[in-house]
């Protein structure tokens, strides 16, 4: 008998992503090495005893801690280091964090987020996200909300696992935390721009100080200009560019020595031109012909018909871009009542949707859509918190919000022969939300705390009028449906947390989250596609560490196994036109992993990080489509998915290196940080799968001593990595949308 032994999925992703990582790292210290060996005595040198890694204070358990104090899965990221690094959106962080991934759904301006796997597809606008994304810890329920421009913030914090003994809303995946940087209490402004490849321009700057003893405003704005790289295969006309523009302005008043308020406005706007497709197979139009496979990745293709442009209501329609926009007031209070702390957050959003999409293309009418959208959300939470230094520590809270969402949603099926030109969907949908929610912590002793924290949502979901016309003759194909759905239930978290020893925390956990369930709201004729799919519930079994063996070595690392019940999954149908998408619910799955975070200085100056997230995940289960024997049989075939993996990328690592020196009156930096995204295999099939893919990005700053002023010149994706983000199709055009290619330019810094 003979054996062989094989390398495990995840021991070859490894050896993959280490030698793109050595490759990275080599070139930094290459960058950097002329100064390494320069370097004479009257430099500011120090051995490595001199150095010492930061204490970060979050807020993520709603009271100030050093995160290495926090018995949570959590990852920090600094808010200029966003800013150096060029990232402005959200959809970026998935680069930077662990076990975090933001699809765009076809491309567009709905994102798809997932942490550990945990994760919900819909290109509608109307449901809420596994995900909880809080800016300034007011929640954003829908995603399409998420996407304005990421500017002026402190730091962002991505905890992985569910949420809701603390936060206003529940959450099965995780939470991802924007804290903006607020007032000071002394004058200070700045600004930072980039200018880089293909005209692109990324801008943003900030005012703030005292206008009395008791008052301080802070006043920031950003711009996000040009930057299309994508070329229209027949006529090469560019597309891509953005235009995307945000204000923020805040007031803080101490009311008294107990009592203060802060006021926070902000508003953006995003006119930039979509994300083009590219045909990744022949395209067999019904009225064009055989429009062959793209051959390179940066080539697209549109053309928006004028009466589809006129129906929709946008008769300057050119290019497939959008006309969103959004606007937010925030009153926080806090008043402290000697033992205890009330904080009060009352919020008010509305969201514009605007967006033109070409799903198919090219220049035929076969998929073209818009979304017409507005929404509007209140919130109200209220929290008291203990203040006290005792044993126990305890904080209490309630959380009411109100959705409203007025959607219409244009198909342009001009081309497909069907007797009409188009469809527009129209429905409204409101949403209450109702919470109590609690945590406290109990030191049974010097080294062991005990966390105990429960929740109880009461939601009701209505929608309302949902009907699916004629585009051309604004005829109902069938009668207006209304749904109904609902939420109420318990959750909550039981932890321990030991301190090891003075520098290792050790922490296990075991907790539950829901999420709410909800309605397919796309196109169709069919009653059924509307029927609501259940809310979620989700068990978590977690262990973890947080050790910092040195003052220069810092690791951290956790473990995972959830029981997932009801998992939201995308399924499909077929109806009268084909096969349509409709979430439904797994019965039963599971998901389990780890993560490892990794702080390095091994010499003065130097700075080594290193993160991984590994994840694998079965039906246990369930029973979908089969969609590719569907559309070659015409009629429903279904298989039994029991036992099959889920569908999402196994390993995500990222890593960054950084050396600051001295040199002929110059504070000098050269770094470069590098990630992995594993291949992802499609619900839908071989066809639509993407290939794990790496990226690099390198930057070296300038600064003179004792100056305001700093220059960088930057590269991102520094190979040309070639890559796409996801891979779909509509009604017939097979498409993809890549990722960003090369790109280098110059950043300029001031701050006083």
């Amino acid at each position: 008998m003979t054996y062989s032994l094989q390398p495990t999925p995840l021991a070859k992703a490894l050896a993959k992503t280490s030698s793109s990582a050595l490759i990275t790292l080599g070139a930094v210290l290459a960058l950097a090495g002329p100064a390494l060996a320069e370097q004479d005595d009257s430099s500011e040198r120090a051995n490595s005893s001199d150095a010492a890694l930061e204490r970060v204070v979050v807020t993520a358990q709603r009271r100030e801690e050093t995160a290495q104090d926090v018995g949570v899965a959590i990852s920090v990221l600094g808010g200029e280091k966003l800013a150096d690094k060029g990232i402005t959106q959200v959809n970026q962080l998935q680069n930077a964090t662990p076990s975090l991934e933001i699809e765009p759904a076809f491309g567009g301006g709905q994102p798809q987020f997932r942490i550990r796997g945990v994760g919900f597809q819909d290109y509608a606008s109307n449901n809420s996200p596994t995900v909880g994304i809080y800016l300034d810890e007011v929640a954003q329920p829908f995603p399409i909300g998420t996407q304005g421009l990421l500017f002026d913030l402190e730091r962002v914090e991505v905890l992985r696992g569910p949420q809701g003994t603390l936060y206003g809303r529940n959450s099965t995946a995780g939470a991802v935390n924007f804290l903006v940087e607020r007032p000071t209490s002394f004058f200070e402004t700045g600004f930072n721009t980039r200018y880089g490849s293909y005209n692109a321009w990324d801008g943003e700057g900030y005012v703030s100080g005292p206008l009395t003893d008791n008052l301080r405003a802070r006043l920031a704005v950003a711009s996000s200009q040009g930057g299309g790289w994508q070329k229209h295969r027949d006529t090469g006309q560019s597309l891509g560019d953005r235009d995307r523009n945000a204000i923020r302005g805040q007031l803080e008043w101490d009311a008294s020595e107990r009592t203060h308020f802060r006021l926070l406005v902000s508003a953006y706007e995003d006119r930039s031109e979509a994300n083009g497709l590219y045909l990744f197979n022949d395209f067999a139009s019904q009225q064009h012909g055989l429009i062959p496979a793209d051959r390179h990745r940066n080539r697209t293709g549109w053309s928006v018909r004028p009466e589809f442009a006129r129906l929709v209501g946008e008769p300057g329609l050119k290019k497939p871009g959008r006309d969103n926009s959004g606007n937010t007031v925030t009153l926080h209070g806090s008043f402290d009542l000697g033992n205890s702390t009330l904080s009060s957050i009352t919020s008010a959003n509305r969201i514009k949707r605007r967006e033109l999409n070409d799903w198919d293309a090219s220049s035929a009418h076969e998929s073209d859509v818009f979304f017409r959208s507005d929404a509007k959300v209140f919130s109200q939470e209220l929290r008291l918190a203990s203040n006290s230094d005792g044993p126990l520590d305890w904080l209490g809270g309630l959380y009411y919000s109100r959705e409203k969402l007025d959607e219409k949603f244009f198909s342009d099926f001009n081309d497909l022969g069907w007797g009409f030109p188009g469809t527009r969907t129209t429905y409204t949908q409101d949403a209450d939300t109702v919470g109590v929610f609690g945590q406290l912590g109990y030191q049974l002793n010097p080294r062991l705390k005990l966390i105990a924290g429960l929740r109880y949502e009461d939601e009701s979901r209505e929608l309302n009028d949902l009907v699916t016309a004629n585009l051309g003759t604004g005829q109902p194909f069938a009668e207006p449906l209304d749904r109904k759905t609902s939420l109420d239930e318990f959750s909550g978290k039981l932890g321990l947390e030991f301190q090891a020893a003075p520098d290792t925390l050790l922490y296990a956990s075991v907790s539950r989250g829901v999420k709410s369930g909800g309605f397919t709201a796309y196109n169709g004729s069919d009653p059924r596609r509307a029927d609501p799919f259940k809310f979620e519930s989700l068990i978590a079994y977690e262990v973890g560490f947080k050790s910092d063996l040195s003052r220069t070595l810092r690791l951290n690392g956790s473990a995972f196994f959830y029981d997932y019940q009801d998992q939201q999954v995308l399924d499909a149908y077929l109806g009268p036109t084909g096969v349509i998408g409709k979430i439904t619910n797994a019965p039963k799955s599971e998901i389990y992993g780890l993560e490892l975070e990794l702080e390095w200085l091994p010499l003065s100056g130097l700075s080594i990080t290193q993160a991984l997230g590994y994840k694998e995940g079965k039906y246990r289960k369930f029973t979908a489509l089969d969609v590719a024997a569907t559309q070659a049989s015409g009629y429903e075939i279904y298989r039994d998915l029991s036992g099959e993996d889920l569908n999402f990328p196994n390993l995500s690592y990222q890593g960054s290196v950084a050396y600051r020196w001295r040199a002929g009156g110059l504070n000098l930096t050269a770094e470069a940080d590098y990630s992995y995204r594993d291949a992802y295999n499609s619900w839908l099939g071989k066809a639509y799968d993407l290939d794990g893919y790496w990226l690099a990005n390198a930057r070296l700053e300038f600064a003179p001593q004792g100056s305001p002023w700093a220059v960088a010149v930057w590269g991102r994706n520094i190979f040309n990595e070639k890559y796409d983000l996801t891979r779909n199709f509509f009604v017939n055009a097979q498409v993809a949308l890549a990722g960003e290619p090369a790109t280098y330019g110059l950043q300029v810094k001031y701050s006083y």
